[in-house]
């Protein structure tokens, strides 16, 4: 089906000049702004748009309060767009949006799929190079040290879902979507394409059956601008979820924040790569599973240690404090 990625994503939020400030403080740069509008771009022209929740013409909620409402999938071209156009007709909630140009339904959870010819663009980004024991491209040369996050692009979104395999079907069958990894009637990591990244969608059926939204994730370069840019959002006030860490599954570092605009939003980078040779495994949910390591309550961004931990007095570790 040529599904290359997330193009675009709509939040229906309440407070929209909190919104503006947090994904302003994210690093996402702003590109249109209205009364009860803000679209925001990433590196690469992705797009995350802000609107008020009571907008007439927002798709259905799939859950109460500030959430996701839409989410756009970008294609390789005009013949895939075409063909999902063929594909998704008769489904339920279907809609032939810009004259053809962006064409969608709901998927069995609720919310509004679409799809249209990317927009997004390359980017040509310099990126830390790390140095291992049997490998060291990095010489004579410092890994960079980040004040603030520039995202690159929304890279995932995760949903809980009331029937995880009914969505996971939804997906492969109708837009070519592969699993990775599953957890049995319970979870499953989804890419778009047989090649690319661990995941583009992450469907979570949890014990009581709700829909809703666990998290929009924003990739960017490397290690270190996790922790520059989660440094800088806790200096700036934003309260961490939980991270820095690292997922087992996906082998990616991640620092998860809570956003005004609904559910949660994380900072990632070094996530596995697959192909079609690449067989899907099965897992038992569980804390080692979710985190290799995690910090509770993140990093100080004033203090650069775990937050609530006494600040360093010296210039050294090594220096005492004088009695």
């Amino acid at each position: 089906m040529n599904v290359l990625g997330i193009d675009e994503i709509t939040y229906g939020a309440d407070d929209l000049p909190l919104c503006k400030r947090f994904f302003t403080d994210w690093g996402m740069k702003l590109a249109q702004e209205s009364a009860d509008t803000l679209v925001f771009e990433s590196l690469n022209g992705c797009r995350v748009i802000v609107r008020d929740r009571s907008a007439a013409d927002l798709p259905p909620a799939i859950e109460d309060g500030p959430t996701l409402r839409e989410v756009v999938w970008g294609v390789a071209d005009q013949a895939s767009l075409q063909q999902i156009n063929g594909k998704i007709q008769g489904l339920p909630g279907y809609v032939n949006q810009r004259d053809g140009g962006r064409v969608g339904c709901t998927d069995p959870n609720g919310l509004a799929v679409r799809f249209q010819v990317t927009r997004k663009h390359e980017v040509d980004l310099e990126c830390a190079q790390m140095n291992t024991w049997s490998n060291k491209p990095r010489r004579n040369q410092r890994s960079k040290i980040y004040d603030h996050a520039e995202p690159i692009e929304v890279g995932h979104v995760v949903f809980f879902v009331k029937d995880v395999k009914a969505c996971e079907a939804f997906y492969a069958e109708n837009f070519g979507f592969v699993a990775s990894d599953r957890y049995p009637g319970r979870g499953a990591f989804l890419r778009c394409a047989p090649e690319g990244g661990h995941h583009d969608l992450f469907l979570l059926q949890t014990p009581e059956g709700r829909a809703g939204l666990n998290h929009v994730a924003f990739a960017v370069r490397d290690i270190h601008e996790v922790f520059g840019g989660g440094m800088n959002m806790s200096r700036l006030g934003w309260e961490t979820q939980l991270g820095p860490g690292r997922h087992p599954i996906s082998s990616a570092y991640f620092w998860y924040f809570r956003n005004p605009a609904g559910g949660l939003i994380e900072y990632y980078t070094d996530e596995d790569h697959l192909d079609a040779e690449w067989e899907p495994r099965e897992f038992e949910p569980g804390p080692t599973v979710f985190a290799e390591w995690a910090i509770e309550g993140g990093i100080d961004g004033q203090t650069r240690r775990q937050r609530n931990a006494d600040a360093p007095s010296g210039k050294f570790l090594t220096e005492k404090p004088k009695s």
